[in-house]
């Protein structure tokens, strides 16, 4: 029977939720990206671990939420140190990291300054700096989220997200979902966001010296195409593979993303 958990931690003054499911020696940590500014992995344990259960008797696999109550002006930077300091209360002192969106640039801070928690990296659909389609995306998302646009923020992050296939077929149930997601709050969607728009690690990406595999898609709405390029040129030795005719949902649209990455580790 494969272990899974759902569980949480003292982060300061508030707690940092998290899961993890798997009997494997190995670890793996995963960052989601900004939607966990509107739902967090709390017991969520189960479902999560669907796309890694071929692999869960060589791995146990940790994934984080950003911690519950963030302060004004905490940065990607805050979120790696707090993360360091939930992967070290768990005993996890070195492990492989795959960072998505907003997880990846948190994980670029992990690896520049505590290099020595990161076997390996994995950095999807990600950016090094908030780069000018990150800074109009995100601030448009900024903009609804203030006015209370659930359905409009629903539906443009689907809209920036998917391939075209998938739209056409799944566009008509975007507002409808929409109805059953909306939060009590936008504070942590904000505060996670506004940390995006701060961010910018280029002049420190030489200092990444551990394995790195980016992953990318070539029509990607949130990043932009050349995010991957520059951090594949700024990072030393690193891979880049690009899915083709996908965007920023590679991670669900792309049948062999998670092989992809355990074959990497």
């Amino acid at each position: 029977m494969i272990s899974m958990k759902n569980g949480s931690m003292r982060i300061g003054n508030t707690e940092m939720h998290y899961v993890s499911f798997g009997n494997g020696n190995r670890k793996l940590v995963v960052l989601p990206g900004l939607s966990d500014g509107l739902a967090t992995v709390k017991n969520k344990a189960m479902i999560l671990s669907i796309p890694y259960r071929k692999h869960l008797h060589e791995f146990t696999v940790y994934m984080f939420s950003r911690k519950y109550d963030m302060p004004e002006g905490y940065t990607i930077k805050d979120m790696a140190d707090d993360q360091v300091l939930a992967m070290k209360s768990l005993g996890i002192d070195q492990a492989g990291i795959l960072g998505v969106s907003q997880g990846g640039m948190i994980s670029q801070c992990i690896a520049i300054y505590h290099p020595e928690m990161v076997e390996k990296l994995i950095l999807a659909v990600t950016a090094p700096n908030a780069n000018s389609v990150v800074r109009d995306v995100v601030t448009n998302w900024i903009d609804m989220a203030d006015r209370g646009d659930h359905t409009g923020l629903m539906v443009d992050t689907a809209e920036k997200m998917y391939s075209e296939e998938y739209l056409q077929k799944n566009r008509k149930y975007f507002p409808l979902l929409a109805r059953f997601t909306k939060p009590s709050s936008y504070d942590r969607l904000l505060k996670n966001a506004r940390a995006i728009l701060s961010f910018d690690v280029r002049d420190n990406l030489s200092k990444i010296s551990c394995p790195t595999l980016i992953i990318a898609g070539s029509d990607d709405h949130t990043v932009g195409k050349d995010a991957a390029v520059e951090l594949n040129r700024l990072i030393a030795g690193s891979e880049l593979f690009v899915y083709d005719g996908l965007g920023h949902g590679v991670f669900e649209e792309a049948k062999d993303f998670y092989e992809r990455v355990f074959a990497f580790l």
